[in-house]
């Protein structure tokens, strides 16, 4: 037995990869699904998150965990405009995110980070990998259904039905 982990603890060296997710269930959950996969191939899995989350690291075991403060105020957190939050998530994470990457790449005790896979929400990511010099990959956590809407934008604005217009009531009669 003491050999076999031996053997997945070499097979997995030089093999890690950073994920973060959006503070999103319906984001996380893909992305933890990811991670189990790609564990499952060999890889070793960090995960950086935000406070803002429902994140659970407990049942992970064969995770690493790292939690970044997000700056949301409760009112921030609280709001239903899921759009402007997501903006500023992307402001206010840009700085602990970077740090948080400084911290893991200069450890000396942990293998060398081989790839980051962000969420494509998290746009923020591309310039701190690109400084860091570490290759990044986006991952759409969205079904093919988000996939057919964003590919309908362009022929909907072609046909000036977005952005919506305000109608009067009369337009409606």
């Amino acid at each position: 037995m003491e050999n076999q982990i031996d053997i997945q603890m070499d097979q997995r060296k030089g093999r890690r990869l950073v994920l973060f997710p959006l503070p999103f269930q319906g984001h996380i959950n893909p992305m933890l699904l990811l991670a189990t996969i790609l564990h499952s191939k060999g890889f070793s899995i960090t995960i950086i998150h935000t406070n803002f989350n429902s994140l659970n690291p407990s049942h992970y075991p064969n995770f690493t965990f790292h939690s970044i403060p997000d700056g949301l105020l409760e009112s921030e957190a609280s709001s239903s405009d899921l759009v402007a939050l997501a903006k500023l998530l992307n402001i206010k994470c840009t700085d602990p995110f970077r740090d948080c990457m400084d911290k893991l790449l200069s450890d000396a005790s942990e293998e060398p980070i081989s790839c980051l896979i962000s969420d494509s929400l998290f746009y923020f990511t591309q310039a701190v990998a690109d400084s860091l010099k570490l290759p990044r990959v986006v991952f759409r956590t969205g079904g093919l259904s988000s996939l057919v809407v964003f590919a309908a934008f362009p022929l909907l604005r072609e046909r000036g039905y977005l952005p919506i217009q305000e109608r009067e009531n009369s337009d409606l009669l």
